[in-house]
């Protein structure tokens, strides 16, 4: 089994979201994990420090650790705004190249999934700014119906990794999908909007995944974990993220990326 870390960035700063309900919901979150005390109050504090800062993410910080561990992973960035993602286009434009200058891969974070017209401004746009020919999209809370892969596969994108299950990648035509198997928002919280679980129980069920998935016979594992958490404002978080790689690289398993993993399954010159 082969490992595939990708990275989502919502967020970028704090003052994108003078518009929308992100802040307060942030805020709410952030008082209820303080009371119910499933984060410290030096963590609530550096939470609060970030959002002074007018800084709510952490791509150099995470960029530095990938590097250091041979982590191959592909961040998705977004070119549309929607659903609480609401950074500008030169924000995105700006780290998309930092990103690539580090050697990673970049990918879209997707926001239109249903009128085809939108999705191929998104295509475009993305495709001008980054200075790529092929690349792949993975969509803002993995939003999909039932011809999204088709219209995604007509505008040209090499693969798609929004399809929240335990399979193996498959080719629909000239796209391949990589499903998503573990999301550190869904192992982390579960099915609640906040943490209430402790990092030695999140620890054993994601080893619960991972025996999952070699019982299944997963040949390339999917990974997701959000910049934003890589910071002592989410220290469970970024400690689970910490263990998981350290555990992946004391076992032996072998990290590379969506474009590596299609040269091995198609023998496709990217």
């Amino acid at each position: 089994m082969k490992v595939i870390i990708s990275h989502d960035i919502d967020h970028l700063t704090v003052l994108e979201h003078k518009k929308d309900l992100i802040i307060p919901k942030f805020i709410v979150k952030s008082c209820i994990e303080l009371v119910i005390k499933t984060i410290s109050f030096r963590e609530f504090f550096n939470r609060f420090k970030d959002f002074l800062k007018n800084k709510w993410h952490n791509l150099e910080e995470l960029m530095k650790f990938d590097k250091e561990n041979g982590i191959k992973a592909t961040f998705f960035i977004g070119v549309n705004k929607g659903l609480g993602l609401s950074y500008n286009i030169e924000d995105a434009k700006f780290w998309i190249h930092e990103i690539l200058k580090e050697g990673f891969d970049v990918g879209i974070h997707g926001i239109e999934y249903k009128d085809l017209k939108k999705m191929e401004i998104e295509y475009k746009t993305f495709k001008k700014i980054s200075g790529l020919s092929r690349f792949g999209i993975r969509m803002h809370y993995l939003r999909m119906d039932k011809l999204t892969l088709i219209n995604l596969e007509k505008l040209g994108y090499l693969f798609d990794s929004s399809v929240y299950t335990f399979k193996n990648p498959y080719k629909f035509k000239s796209i391949y999908e990589f499903p998503l198997h573990i999301m550190d928002g869904f192992v982390i919280c579960g099915n609640r909007k906040f943490l209430t679980q402790n990092l030695n129980k999140i620890k054993d069920d994601t080893k619960y995944l991972l025996d999952q998935a070699f019982q299944l016979d997963i040949q390339y594992l999917t990974v997701l974990f959000h910049d934003r958490y890589f910071s002592n404002s989410f220290e469970t978080w970024k400690k689970w993220y910490i263990w998981f790689i350290e555990y992946l690289k004391d076992n032996n398993f072998k990290f590379i990326n969506y474009k590596e993993a299609i040269m091995e399954l198609n023998s496709l010159d990217i």
